[in-house]
């Protein structure tokens, strides 16, 4: 960690949980904890504008590394000014490694000890990432935190490849330590070992030796039951130091962000929000809706008349069911814009409640009503 570039301090423990309040400082602005951090792939949350996310109170966004790496090339940004300029967005960056992306089943080649081979979607080569390519395309792109390479399996049983594959990861982070020398950034390691609580252990045992300001907790939510993602990232906070921040990798529905919160969750990402509202599902305080549905074709209410964004204040149900029906891109659009506001806005509430002391009553209640419209 450089100082004063850099910090984390956490403000305020949960008495019942491990629910914590905390502050992340970056050269871009602070980050108030736990925080969901909208998923910018390549460059943008997709259909909404840098103001719209600054407005909804988005802090920090996460943009893949990898996709930005092929096109237009992380060269070509640092030429024009880095991610941030490029982008129009002037407060906490992360970059993802591309780890997660080149093992893609329609894009991997072959793994082995250097790297990930894996065929680019635009052209059909044959491209490599090792950990010095990943840190090299994180540092050109500028963003304030960036993460060491790692493979993540999808969920299986078969533990010897998870053995194999964790030995590989944390050479990689060995590595990517090594080569990451850019004061302006903060490497996080990356946790992994499936659903094997030994292989986790290991993990974090060798992760918190090199020392990373933080590390994420990935391979979860890939494939494996709601039980055994709130199982694994419990166990896994667990293990982490206390004064680390905490990243879980691939998260973003209501019912996984109280359980990521109440394991001591800083971090979380996730597509869910905007792909959810662009298929026609949209988030409530009673719960979630298929706009699709004809049922709301006469429909004059708001999405969610709880809710505040510009979608509920501006539009009908009736009104984005028939966007839908249509597949007009406004309405696509505007449901994503409602989903990312719903979710920003439910982690504000779950922080004024750590803050009042109630956190657990506020989860009660959240769910009583979720559940309403099942």
């Amino acid at each position: 960690m450089v100082k004063g570039l850099f910090d984390f301090r956490i403000k305020k423990e949960d008495d019942q949980t491990a629910t914590r309040l905390g502050q992340l400082t970056t050269p871009h602005g602070t980050v108030n904890t736990p925080m969901f951090v909208p998923v910018a792939t390549k460059g943008t949350v997709k259909t909404l504008t840098s103001q719209e996310l600054r407005e909804m109170g988005a802090e920090i966004l996460i943009v893949n590394a990898f996709h930005m790496h092929l096109l237009p090339g992380a060269e070509v940004i640092r030429e024009l000014g880095g991610l941030h300029s490029f982008m129009n967005w002037n407060r906490p960056l992360i970059t993802d490694n591309g780890g997660f992306q080149a093992t893609n089943i329609y894009m991997f080649h072959k793994i082995d000890e250097t790297g990930i081979f894996f065929r680019s979607p635009h052209d059909g080569q044959i491209h490599q990432i090792t950990p010095e390519i990943a840190i090299q395309y994180q540092n050109d792109l500028g963003a304030d935190i960036i993460m060491a390479l790692d493979e993540c399996p999808w969920y299986s049983t078969d533990y010897q490849y998870f053995k194999e594959s964790l030995s590989r990861t944390l050479k990689w982070a060995e590595e990517s330590k090594r080569l990451h020398q850019n004061a302006n950034q903060v490497l996080f390691g990356i946790i992994q070992g499936g659903t094997f609580k030994d292989l986790r252990q290991k993990s974090v045992n060798e992760m918190v030796k090199k020392d990373f300001m933080g590390y994420g907790l990935g391979g979860i939510s890939v494939g494996e039951p709601d039980d055994l993602i709130h199982e694994i990232t419990r166990f896994t906070a667990n293990l982490l130091p206390r004064e680390k921040v905490r990243y879980l990798m691939g998260i973003g529905s209501p019912a996984i962000i109280f359980e990521a919160v109440e394991a001591g969750i800083d971090l979380f990402d996730s597509v869910f929000p905007t792909r959810s509202g662009r298929h026609g599902t949209l988030f409530t305080t009673y719960g979630p809706i298929n706009i699709r549905n004809a049922k709301y074709r006469l429909d004059s209410s708001p999405i969610d008349t709880e809710c505040s964004c510009f979608t509920c204040q501006t539009y009908s149900r009736a009104y984005i069911t028939h966007l839908f029906k249509h597949q007009e891109m406004l309405g696509m659009r505007l449901s994503a814009l409602h989903n990312v506001h719903f979710i920003l806005n439910l982690v504000k509430n779950i922080r004024e409640a750590v803050q009042k002391g109630i956190f657990l009553n506020y989860k009660e209640e959240f769910f009583q009503n979720y559940s309403l419209n099942k």
